[in-house]
C-alpha cells in the first residue's frame, strides 16, 4: 500500500521532534501539521492534542517521528525516536529523516501489528509531498460541505483526499494560535511558529466591528419596519415607487447593507466572500459619491448646471419643433395625407408649448432642486445616477407622450388592417379557438370593409413616418437611460474584494491544486510539491449578482427589440412598468410579456 504523506514546507528546517497531525485511512493519507521539539512531557503533548480535538473536531493526533541530522547528532537519537513509537502508538508509524549532507530524504512507515513473514514489522511505501501551509490555510478551495471526516461516496478518491487534507488545516488553525514567544509547556513548529501572523488594526477592527454592526444592524432594521408601515401603501406611493430608479437602488442597497451588517456569522467562504464584495462596493459608491459632492458643490457648479438648463431645454424644443415642421410638410420628398399630417403636427407642436410653459415654470426652483440632488451623492454615485436617470425621464415625458400617441395609432392602424384583411378574403379570427376560420359575409360588409381597408392603407404612411421618427427619438431616451443603469449595475456587481485577492493574493481564490515533481533518487521516496492553483474562469470571482441578470446573445436581443418595433410592442405599456422591470423583459421574454402588469 501506497502511504500519501503531507509535510509542511515550513517544518523542513525545524529541529527534531514528533510529527503532529491527523491520519486519514479511508484514502491512506498522512497530513502532518506541527512538529512537536524536545524536551516534552508525553503526558502534556497529549493533553495538548486532546484540547485541539475538541475545539476542531479533528482526530489530532502523534503520527510519528522527525530526524533533522544536520542539527542534531548522529549518536543514538534514531533509536531514540524509534522508541517513542511504544509511548504514542499510532498504525502506521511514520519516521521522516532528512539526511546530513543530502537532500534527499529517508521515509519509513512502519505497522507493528500487521507483522510480515519474517516476523519483522511491515513497511508500506511512502510518497512524500510538500505543501505550503499558509496556503493552504487561507484558501477557499472547498466548502464547509465536504469537510466531514467521510466523504461522500460519490466522490472520486482524488477530491475526497484533497477536501480531507484542505479541511484538516483549516479546521486545525487552534493548533498553529502558539508561537515560539509563548512559554507553554510544549514548543511547537508551524507556519506561525516565528511569530503569529497578525495586525494591530485588524484586531481593533475586529474587536469594535460587533458592536458597530449590531448598532448598524438595529438602525436597518427600524427602517425596514417603515418601509413596510401601511403609509406606504398608499396610492399613488407604491406606483411612484415602482417607476423611479431611485427608489429601486434605495431599496437595492437597503438589502445589501442589511446582509453586510448582519450579527449573523457568514456560513461559507462563498457568503463570506459575498458580503466583503458587497461592502467593498458601498465604500467604492460613497466615496465617488463624496468626490461627485465635492466637485458640485465647488466653484458654484451647480448654479452654472441650472444656468444653462433653460437654454438647453429651449434649444431642444426648437429643434423638435423644426422636425415637425418638416414632418408636416413633403420629408424626403413623400407625398403624405395632408389633413392627417396637420392635426398631428398641430398636436405635437401644442405638446410642445406645453412643455416649455412647464419647464419656464419650474425655472426659480431648479437651482434649489440640483443642489439637493447633489446632496443625495452623499449616499453613493449609484443613487444621484438613478436619480440623475428619473430627471432625465421627467424632462423627456413629451418625448415620451409623442411616442406613446404614435404607437398608439400606428398599433391601432395595424390591428385594423389585419382584422379587414381577413374580412376582404372572406375570413374572421376564432376567438375561442384562436385560429383564422373561413366566414361569409354580406355584400354590404365587404364594400364597407373595403372602403375602410383602403382608406387605412393610404391613411397609413403618414402615421408610420410619425412613429418612426418618435419611436427614434425615444431610442435615443431609452439608450441614455440604459447606458447610466448599466453603470449603475456595474458598480453594485463589481467583485472589488475578488479581484483584489486575485491580483494580490490569488491563492485565497483557488481554483485547484497542481503537483510538480522533485529531484528523484532510485531507492528514494517519490517526492511532490503541491502548489495552489490560481483561478483563471470568471465564475470564480462571482460574489454579487448583477440587479439586473442579462440572458441571451446581443444578436438575439438587438433582432428581438427590432422586431417588437415593427409590430409596436416595444414600450406601448412602459409608462406601467419601471425601468428595471422592462429592462428584465426586454432580455428573458416575448414580446407579449410587455403587455403584463
Amino acid at each position: 500500500m501506497v502511504l500519501k504523506a503531507f509535510f509542511p514546507t515550513c517544518c523542513a528546517s525545524a529541529d527534531s521532534g514528533l510529527l503532529v497531525g491527523r491520519w486519514v485511512p479511508e484514502q491512506s493519507i498522512a497530513v502532518v501539521l506541527a512538529v512537536v521539539h524536545f524536551p516534552f512531557i508525553p503526558i502534556q503533548v497529549k493533553q495538548l492534542l486532546a484540547q485541539v480535538q475538541q475545539v476542531s473536531r479533528v482526530g489530532v493526533t502523534v503520527l510519528g517521528t522527525w530526524c533533522h541530522r544536520q542539527q542534531e547528532p548522529e549518536e543514538d537519537l534514531g533509536h531514540f525516536l524509534e522508541g517513542l513509537g511504544a509511548i504514542f502508538s499510532h498504525e502506521p508509524w511514520l519516521q521522516l529523516c532528512r539526511e546530513k549532507g543530502s537532500k534527499f530524504w529517508s521515509c519509513k512507515a512502519t505497522r507493528r501489528q500487521v507483522p510480515a513473514i519474517s516476523g519483522s514489522p511491515s513497511e508500506d511505501q511512502v510518497m512524500l509531498i510538500f505543501y505550503d501551509q499558509r496556503k493552504v490555510l487561507l484558501s477557499w478551495l472547498h466548502p464547509p460541505a465536504v469537510l466531514p471526516d467521510r466523504q461522500a461516496g460519490d466522490a472520486t478518491a482524488s477530491a475526497g483526499g484533497l477536501a480531507a487534507v484542505f479541511g484538516t488545516v483549516a479546521r486545525s488553525e487552534v493548533l498553529f494560535c502558539s508561537d515560539q514567544f509563548d512559554e507553554g509547556p510544549v514548543r511547537l513548529s508551524h507556519w506561525q511558529s516565528e511569530g503569529v501572523e497578525t495586525s494591530i488594526l485588524v484586531e481593533l477592527a475586529k474587536r469594535a466591528s460587533g458592536p458597530v454592526c449590531l448598532l448598524l444592524a438595529s438602525l436597518l432594521s427600524l427602517v425596514s419596519a417603515a418601509r413596510i408601515c401601511r403609509l406606504w401603501k398608499l396610492w399613488p406611493l407604491p406606483f411612484i415607487g415602482s417607476k423611479l430608479s431611485t427608489f429601486e437602488q434605495l431599496r437595492h442597497r437597503l438589502e445589501h447593507l442589511t446582509l453586510v451588517f448582519s450579527t449573523q456569522k457568514a456560513q461559507n467562504p462563498t457568503q463570506l466572500m459575498r458580503k466583503a464584495n458587497i461592502l467593498v462596493s458601498v465604500l467604492l459608491d460613497v466615496a465617488l459619491g463624496l468626490l461627485l459632492l465635492s466637485w458640485l458643490h465647488s466653484n458654484n457648479r451647480i448654479g452654472k448646471l441650472a444656468d444653462a438648463l433653460i437654454p438647453v431645454a429651449d434649444h431642444v424644443a426648437e429643434e423638435l419643433q423644426h422636425l415637425l415642421q418638416w414632418l408636416m410638410g413633403a420629408p424626403a420628398g413623400l407625398k403624405m395625407n395632408r389633413a392627417l399630417d396637420q392635426v398631428l403636427g398641430r398636436f405635437f407642436l401644442y405638446h410642445i408649448h406645453l412643455w416649455i410653459s412647464y419647464i419656464h415654470l419650474m425655472s426659480p426652483f431648479i437651482e434649489r432642486i440640483l443642489w439637493h440632488v447633489g446632496l443625495s451623492a452623499c449616499l453613493g454615485l449609484t443613487v444621484a445616477l438613478s436619480i440623475l436617470s428619473d430627471i432625465i425621464a421627467l424632462l423627456t415625458f413629451h418625448i415620451y407622450c409623442f411616442y406613446v400617441y404614435g404607437a398608439r395609432l400606428y398599433c391601432l392602424k395595424i390591428y385594423g388592417l389585419s382584422s379587414l384583411w381577413r374580412l376582404f378574403r372572406g375570413k374572421k379570427w376564432n376567438v375561442l379557438r384562436q385560429r383564422v376560420d373561413s366566414c361569409s359575409y354580406d355584400l354590404d360588409q365587404l364594400f364597407i370593409g373595403t372602403l375602410l381597408f383602403t382608406i387605412l392603407v393610404f391613411l397609413l404612411p403618414t402615421t408610420a413616418l410619425y412613429y418612426l421618427v418618435f419611436t427614434l427619438l425615444r431610442l435615443l431616451v431609452v439608450t441614455v437611460q440604459g447606458l447610466i443603469h448599466l453603470l449603475v449595475d456595474l458598480i453594485n456587481s463589481l467583485p472589488l474584494y475578488s479581484l483584489g485577492l486575485r491580483l494580490c493574493r490569488p491563492y485565497r481564490l483557488a481554483s485547484g491544486v497542481k503537483f510538480r515533481v522533485l529531484e528523484h533518487e532510485a531507492g528514494r521516496p517519490l517526492r511532490l510539491l503541491m502548489q495552489v492553483r490560481p483561478p483563471f474562469a470568471p465564475h470564480c470571482y462571482s460574489g454579487i449578482p448583477s440587479q439586473h441578470a442579462l440572458s441571451g446573445s446581443r444578436k438575439a436581443r438587438v433582432s428581438r427589440c427590432g422586431s417588437w418595433i415593427l409590430s409596436c410592442h416595444l414600450g406601448v405599456r412602459y409608462g406601467q412598468q419601471s425601468p428595471a422591470e422592462l429592462r428584465d423583459r426586454l432580455h428573458r421574454g416575448s414580446p407579449q410579456d410587455l403587455w403584463e402588469p
